[in-house]
């Protein structure tokens, strides 16, 4: 395949076009649009190379997103590696659900636990200049991905690593936004897909998948402000059962968010 072009490199065989595209575009740092108008265009040897090593990576179920080391998320680039979860859509209608509850120029306070990538943290501290940013997580390694990411996007935020909220004592919140572990410890789905190269830590919530989100309910109250709120991500059917937690939590106003399909993803009451 030497001096092969941009079409012959689309029809790749046993791989999804979509997951071709990425990688090509990756490979030669181009747009979609450049490889809709120069079909013709020659690889250079080592790009073909690249592009090759990766389509056999992708082959053996890698995700794109760990290959190429981006992924975008709310019309952002942002930087992954296996330290981190890849950022969904549906993560996107937690910051949402967030931006909806913070004022446009206050300097309101917020908490994202479990920032991983620092996706949501990112978003937010760019959609509300005025808020006060806080990111946690209990991976260093994580928090070195979500600095990158800040600072790529000239993000102003203040990371703290921390055990969901132990290094945290006496600190308050407007609002705290959290993407927690919520994936039962025997779903099957966790050895299907890209889930399989994900941290495990990051994805696995105990037996039922609700340990971390308990946990959150339970103890966010003690850093939330009078009046404010707590939101989180769970699972596509775990919406009733998080809800419930917190109505017995003693969050008031709670309420659901969904996806397109209708779907709950996010769960939310306030103090």
């Amino acid at each position: 395949m030497q001096g092969a072009r941009v079409a012959e490199m689309l029809r790749i065989p046993d791989v999804d076009p979509m997951d071709a595209r990425a990688l090509l575009r990756a490979t030669l740092g181009v747009s979609d649009a450049f490889l809709v108008a120069h079909p013709g265009q020659a690889l250079t040897g080592a790009q073909r190379e690249r592009y090759l090593a990766w389509i056999e990576r992708r082959r053996a179920g890698e995700p794109v997103a760990y290959l190429t080391g981006e992924r975008e998320f709310h019309s952002l680039a942002f930087k992954v590696t296996p330290a981190v979860l890849i950022p969904r859509p549906e993560t996107e209608i937690l910051v949402e659900a967030a931006l909806e509850r913070i004022p446009a120029q206050a300097p309101f306070r917020v908490l994202d636990l479990a920032t991983g990538s620092g996706c949501v943290a990112v978003a937010i501290a760019l959609h509300r200049p005025g808020a006060r940013v806080t990111a946690a997580d209990l991976s260093g390694d994580a928090l070195a991905i979500a600095r990158d990411n800040a600072t790529r996007h000239r993000a102003a935020i203040e990371f703290i690593e921390s055990d969901w909220f132990t290094a945290l004592s006496g600190r308050r919140f407007h609002l705290v936004v959290c993407n927690p572990p919520y994936v039962a410890e025997r779903d099957p789905h966790l050895a299907e897909g890209d889930l399989r190269f994900e941290p495990r830590r990051a994805l696995v919530g105990g037996a039922d998948g609700l340990y971390c989100i308990r946990l959150i309910t339970d103890q966010a109250r003690a850093y939330l402000e009078p009046g404010g709120s707590l939101l989180f991500e769970h699972g596509h059917d775990q919406g009733e059962r998080c809800r419930a937690l917190l109505v017995q939590g003693g969050y008031r106003n709670v309420a659901a968010h969904r996806d397109l399909a209708g779907i709950e993803r996010i769960a939310g009451g306030m103090v």
